[in-house]
């Protein structure tokens, strides 16, 4: 059997459209479905119904899908063994980042991975929007705030420290605020992805209480996108509030100071989704493995999560300041991206 036959059948039906298969393989649609034809000639039978509106798969083909599977991974398995010390892995993957986290934290690192395995490409998505793994042909996507259910598969990773900023400008123009009750006299960037202006505040950990709360503040600009937060933050429309990883250059640069940092939101929840199967391709490992510790120098300790708040509703996913903070060390069913929230206060990344 052709493994070129079995991995264009693979991608066909996880993307169940012969046009978007052949786009991603870089193949022509008439050389997709002749392979897709000789396969089904070889077993025997027919693995995909064809209409002129969709391609689903014959129950052979959803049986003969999950072998296919876990063939064309062990045999890459098999073919990368001995390249650990020759010249690293092959092939392309395709990854999804929160824009912040691929510009300050992933890219500026990535020529130091790439030169332990300079045959391997790889695609990488920015957007703050969820993503259809499957659809999209995602290998993986980091994602920070809570998930939802899924039939794919979370690798939590941590829960990265978030930080208050605002910038000199700012501070300059209405002061340093140091309690709560300063906040009265100070305005925040207000995030929500509907850029529905109710519901800005700032959150913070009651001590006494031993949980998180919100103190209602003024906000006269909201946006929907990190980069923008961020930009409005340095511009000095406002405080913010927002993980440390996407921050960390504008601290270093002096654009944004740090301030309040006794009354800070809860930590988020990061986590590496991908596609349910048994075998993952060895360069898939390889760059989630990378991820994992380029990103846990902004990870709390486990001391820090003493208080660890219920998990959010699904419709408040997206804000860290109101996402989950369970996680378990190994993978565990998940949504490929965080759930949707209405009221969404802090940017995902």
């Amino acid at each position: 059997m052709i493994t070129d036959e079995l991995r264009i059948f693979s991608k066909v039906a996880e993307l169940a459209s012969f046009s978007r298969a052949a786009d991603q393989l870089g193949l022509t649609r008439a050389r997709v479905s002749v392979a897709v034809q000789q396969l089904e000639e070889r077993l025997g039978t027919r693995l995909l119904q064809r209409t002129t509106r969709s391609v689903r798969l014959t129950e052979d083909g959803a049986r003969f899908l999950d072998r296919c599977k876990d063939y064309l991974a062990e045999g890459e398995q098999l073919a990368t063994m001995f390249r650990s010390n020759t010249g690293g892995l092959t092939g392309r993957l395709r990854i999804d980042l929160p824009a912040t986290v691929a510009r300050d934290l992933v890219i500026p690192r990535l020529p130091e991975f790439l030169a332990r395995h300079p045959a391997l490409e790889i695609g990488i998505s920015t957007t703050d929007r969820r993503v259809d793994l499957v659809n999209e042909g995602f290998d993986c996507v980091l994602r920070v705030g809570v998930l939802g259910d899924s039939e794919l598969v979370a690798r939590p990773l941590g829960f990265m420290r978030m930080a208050n900023a605002a910038s000199p400008a700012y501070l300059q123009a209405h002061g340093t605020p140091h309690t709560l009750a300063d906040l009265a006299q100070h305005r925040i960037v207000h995030f929500a992805q509907t850029l529905s202006p109710n519901d800005a505040g700032w959150e913070y950990l009651d001590a006494a209480q031993g949980r998180y709360r919100m103190q209602a503040m003024r906000s006269i600009v909201t946006v929907n996108g990190t980069d923008a937060y961020n930009t409005a933050a340095v511009a000095g429309l406002g405080l913010i509030q927002a993980p440390i990883g996407g921050l960390a250059p504008c601290f270093a640069e002096g654009s944004l100071v740090q301030v309040m940092p006794a009354f800070g939101a809860r930590p988020m929840p990061v986590s590496l989704v991908y596609v349910n199967r048994r075998q993952l391709a060895p360069r898939v490992l390889a760059v989630m493995n990378w991820l994992t510790e380029l990103l846990a120098p902004y990870f709390v300790e486990d001391s820090e999560l003493a208080i660890a708040p219920s998990a959010a509703p699904a419709d408040r996913a997206a804000s860290p300041s109101r996402s989950a903070r369970r996680a378990s060390r190994g993978a565990s069913p998940a949504a490929g991206a965080a759930a949707p929230r209405k009221r969404s206060r802090r940017p995902p990344s």
